[in-house]
């Protein structure tokens, strides 16, 4: 067996030198097509995580009206905080609100203009916290069920869900793209392995003529479409790890904040996704173009 490995790897990078331009050219596509796949993963995966932190401080705002009493702003909190999709709910004073939005006005650089004018025009407000953040349920309706409380319910379900179609998108044109290249790369595999069959076809016959097996037969040029997609694979990954940094920008910039570990968990599905997918497509456009010619061939074996 180890006997025949080895026969059958030397042959494949015989075949490989051998057909050099077509073996080129399938290799030069197959780094195209994985730096598109490399590309749709990574930016999947940093759209992803952006979302989940959009997602964990997404709240619900509820503005109080002025002038209602204590008692009336929470009694509604207590009816807020009892819906079962609610995790907690926060009152902010007039007071707390005022200093919040001075602090971030300070924060920004701006001026803050409620101190020079001597007023207070923040209302205060509840904060809700949901469970999960794309099950709102009954919170706005029990926030707009007492008369003359609230005065406006803000919400972000809306800029998720805008968020969640806009991702959707990118990843559907991103897999329509990655399938045309991913067939266009299967097909230039097939050629290559096809031109190599027949350029060794007399020495084929001849193996077959003395007993040879169609495993026999096939294996080698298997060998050798592995060869190409690893060869792609192993130049992708060099020219990711070149392009590590502003890899990394990009990702921080889709992301915002970057959870620990996020950065080797990709690392390392780009890895293994992109090694997987160079094996799979060389090995399965060998296999396709050795197994058509020798069907078209039949012989002993």
């Amino acid at each position: 067996m180890i006997h025949f490995l080895a026969f059958a790897i030397k042959r494949a990078i015989q075949g490989f030198w051998r057909n050099g331009v077509m073996s080129l050219a399938a290799t030069i596509t197959m780094v195209l097509m994985l730096m598109l796949l490399a590309g749709l993963l990574i930016v999947s995966s940093s759209l992803q995580v952006g979302l989940d932190t959009i997602e964990s401080k997404v709240e619900v705002l509820a503005f109080i009206n002025e002038g209602v009493s204590e008692e009336r702003v929470e009694g509604l909190r207590a009816d807020v905080e009892a819906l079962p999709e609610v995790a907690s709910v926060t009152f902010t004073t007039k007071e707390q609100a005022l200093e919040e939005f001075r602090a971030t006005q300070a924060a920004a650089g701006n001026e803050d203009l409620t101190r020079i004018t001597g007023t207070n025009p923040i209302p205060a407000k509840l904060n809700i916290k949901l469970k999960d953040p794309r099950v709102f349920g009954q919170v706005r309706e029990t926030l707009l069920g007492p008369p003359g409380v609230v005065q406006e319910v803000i919400d972000t379900q809306e800029t998720i869900d805008e968020l969640l179609g806009v991702t959707g998108v990118l990843r559907t044109a991103g897999l329509v793209i990655l399938a045309v290249v991913g067939l266009t790369v299967l097909l230039i595999v097939v050629n290559t392995i096809r031109m190599a069959v027949m350029s060794r076809r007399d020495e084929i016959e001849i193996m077959r003529l003395v007993g040879a097996s169609d495993g026999f037969v096939r294996w080698p040029f298997i060998f050798e479409g592995v060869l190409v997609g690893l060869l792609g694979a192993f130049v992708t990954l060099g020219l990711l790890a070149l392009a590590s940094q502003p890899i990394g920008q990009l990702a921080r910039v889709l992301a915002a904040h970057l959870p620990p570990g996020f950065q080797q968990n990709l690392t390392q599905q780009v890895i293994g996704v992109v090694l997987g997918a160079g094996f799979l497509l060389g090995g399965l456009g060998a296999s396709i173009s050795v197994r058509t010619y020798l069907r078209r061939e039949p012989g002993t074996g």
